[in-house]
């Protein structure tokens, strides 16, 4: 398998901006053992959960967001940062953002923290791409 174009690693370090969270409307999925995690950390049961925080897009559960495009859980920062779903723990190794170089250029000229801060060696971004942990714990 060959090296990946960043085999020298990537410069990450989250700013908190929000601009990953805010603005634009999109999907942000979870799987049943997320949802029981953020369920569990705002103590609301699974079905009130379910009611105010969740849609189903195909066969796919995703959090809702604001009008506005702003994920439900944005307030001046994330409500659930602790119990993050592991979408937002792994941003922005993300593979569509890795694929290339022009990929991750792109990408980083809408979050501030790319680029900048700690160096992430390959074999780092790979384990918190499979979401074995996050910037913040490796």
């Amino acid at each position: 398998m060959p090296e990946p174009w960043y085999r020298n690693g990537l410069q990450f370090a989250c700013t908190q901006c929000g601009d990953c969270c805010t603005g634009r409307p999109g999907y942000v999925w979870v799987n049943g053992e997320e949802v029981q995690r953020i369920a569990g950390f705002l103590q609301v049961s699974l079905a009130e959960f379910a009611k105010r925080y969740l849609r189903k897009v195909g066969s796919q559960v995703s959090l809702i967001e604001k009008p506005n495009g702003d994920c439900v859980f944005y307030s001046g920062g994330c409500t659930v940062y602790p119990v993050r779903p592991v979408q937002c723990r792994t941003f922005p190794f993300w593979p569509e953002i890795l694929r290339s170089e022009a990929d991750w250029t792109e990408a980083a000229t809408e979050c501030p923290g790319m680029g900048r801060g700690r160096l992430y060696s390959a074999e780092q971004v790979a384990r918190i791409r499979k979401g074995e942990g996050d910037a913040a714990s490796i």
